[in-house]
């Protein structure tokens, strides 16, 4: 006989089953060793009945040798249970077939829900981040944006840029969730008026509904001749967006800052008929002194304000 595993992601909102999954549970005796786990309403709802037994591996490896027997594995995979069964199983004379069943699948980017959920609790029980604010993070955003650049400078494409794109990511997120305490009538940001506040899904939203309008190329039916042309579909349609929103042409932001805090030579912000950002070329560009434009902002480095590391 067989013993079937099923699997279940946290990201996946509970009670979403793969069919696979729904078949299984329907073969045989349903055990689980998790009585809290998600799914167990939404599968008794079902008329699936599940035993919330004391984990054994060797009883299950017993078990399943003469019938049919499926586990519904912890949303963290059991897997050091899982390894224990395997062990047990083929101790056994005539060792049970194991299966597994994947109940749900993260989609790509499904990760990023466990980023939300640890900056939340993060935000909510750790002294320093509970008292950062907009602008104290300023300093931290900047050098994350450098060690990125300095990282793809030295060709370190592998482990190292994921790692500093992993930082920056969470200045976004860090950003996001500040001003997700804002929203609503009795926001209580320290920053910025209440009400006036979004979250991490908003930004998300906003940046998908620029580049669907950016690139009609894509999502229209507009046609193009190639790379030159998008980049100058992207430049009229930027510059539309601004003015029906009252705003003039202006240099980019990346030059902006490097007028102000001086990073790149000054060549490389050439007004609005100039580039649109500075260049990235190892042989037109110096390397960013990444911890002297930190310095040039005021990151705090007194007692009691350690910054704290990437």
């Amino acid at each position: 006989m067989a013993l079937i595993v099923v699997t279940t992601s946290p990201r996946v909102a509970p009670g979403l089953l793969a069919p696979a999954a729904w078949q299984a549970l329907s073969r045989g005796r349903v055990l689980t060793g998790t009585p809290d786990h998600p799914y167990l309403p939404y599968l008794d709802e079902a008329g699936v009945r599940v035993e919330v037994v004391t984990p054994d591996p060797g009883a299950l490896a017993r078990e399943s040798r003469t019938g049919t027997v499926v586990w519904l594995a912890a949303q963290d995979g059991d897997e050091d249970f899982m390894r224990a069964v395997g062990h047990a199983a083929i101790s056994l004379d005539e060792p049970p077939e194991i299966e597994v069943v994947p109940g749900s699948y993260d989609l790509p980017g499904a990760r990023l829900l466990d980023l939300v959920q640890v900056m939340d609790r993060l935000r909510r029980e750790c002294p320093w981040d509970r008292k950062q604010t907009h602008e104290s993070l300023v300093p931290y955003l900047v050098e994350e944006a450098y060690e990125v650049l300095e990282t793809i400078h030295e060709g370190a494409y592998g482990p190292p840029l994921r790692e500093e794109l992993g930082d920056l990511l969470l200045q976004v997120m860090f950003h996001a969730r500040l001003a997700q305490e804002r929203t609503g009538p009795e926001g209580t940001g320290p920053e910025g008026t209440a009400g006036d506040g979004f979250d991490i899904d908003d930004v998300a939203a906003g940046i998908v509904e620029k580049l669907v309008r950016r690139h009609p190329h894509v999502f229209a039916e507009v046609e193009v001749s190639g790379a030159d042309e998008v980049g100058d579909n992207w430049e009229t349609i930027k510059a539309a967006e601004r003015a029906a929103k009252g705003r003039p042409p202006r240099c980019s932001a990346a030059c902006r800052w490097a007028s102000r805090r001086s990073p790149w030579p000054p060549s490389s912000c050439a007004g609005p008929a100039g580039p649109a950002r500075p260049p990235l070329s190892r042989a037109t560009s110096p390397r960013p002194p990444a911890p002297a434009c930190s310095r040039s902002y005021g990151r705090p480095r007194t007692r009691g304000s350690t910054p704290r590391p990437s």
